[in-house]
């Protein structure tokens, strides 16, 4: 279970985010692209429901949960203070409670995940495929070679992708992957891309990141 700030220091998260909007708008320049083309997500996990008007107060919009109870406790506290977007593992059996509750789920990468909008209210819910582009063995996400079918099979509007390479020493390490899911996207005419979090989403933007996912570092 991860232990969640009770209370938040609004003038740090303030200062925090700042630096990482520099640091974003810095890396798209290298892309050639504008700031305004990179959201910046606050993973809420370690964030409790109480807490969580702190982050609105200093300037904080899209937010991101990983648990879907979570997200309907906080919803129920902050509902339109905050854009809401879905980025934990996605349980099949969690799909109906999602559906038309946020603006994207980030984590749809499996079978018996994706049937789950196969129904009214799924039709048009947009969603990131994850991908495995790092190929390692016991991570989420379908395998790039998948990729189109899955996209065939899919009942609901998809929008991008997503990933969770590996922990590395380096945001470096990471490069090759976030080049990879790029490209993936592009050959299939995607345009969302959910990569990058507090260790490496500088790295992240520089390869096309649109989303990156930051998580206690906004805090600390």
């Amino acid at each position: 279970m991860v232990e969640q700030l009770t209370e938040v220091d609004v003038d740090k998260v303030r200062r925090n985010l700042a630096e990482i909007t520099e640091n974003v708008a810095r890396a798209a320049g290298k892309s050639g692209r504008a700031a305004s083309d990179v959201q910046i997500l606050a993973a809420t996990k370690y964030i409790a429901s109480e807490a969580l008007g702190g982050l609105a107060d200093a300037g904080i919009k899209l937010v991101g949960e990983n648990r879907q109870q979570d997200l309907t406790a906080k919803q129920e506290l902050w509902g339109d203070r905050f854009d809401w977007h879905f980025i934990g593992d996605l349980q099949s059996r969690k799909v109906p409670q999602l559906l038309g509750k946020v603006d994207l789920i980030h984590s749809v990468g499996t079978d018996s995940a994706l049937g789950k909008f196969d129904r009214p209210e799924g039709a048009e819910q947009e969603i990131l495929v994850q991908v495995n582009v790092s190929g390692e063995e016991g991570k989420g996400g379908i395998e790039p070679a998948a990729l189109p079918s899955f996209i065939e099979r899919a009942a609901c509007r998809v929008v991008g992708l997503m990933t969770m390479p590996p922990l590395v020493a380096s945001p470096e390490d990471n490069r090759r992957y976030f080049a990879a899911l790029r490209e993936l996207a592009e050959a299939n005419g995607l345009k969302e891309l959910s990569m990058g979090t507090s260790q490496d989403y500088s790295t992240a933007v520089e390869e096309g990141a649109t989303i990156v996912r930051i998580g206690a570092v906004l805090c600390r």
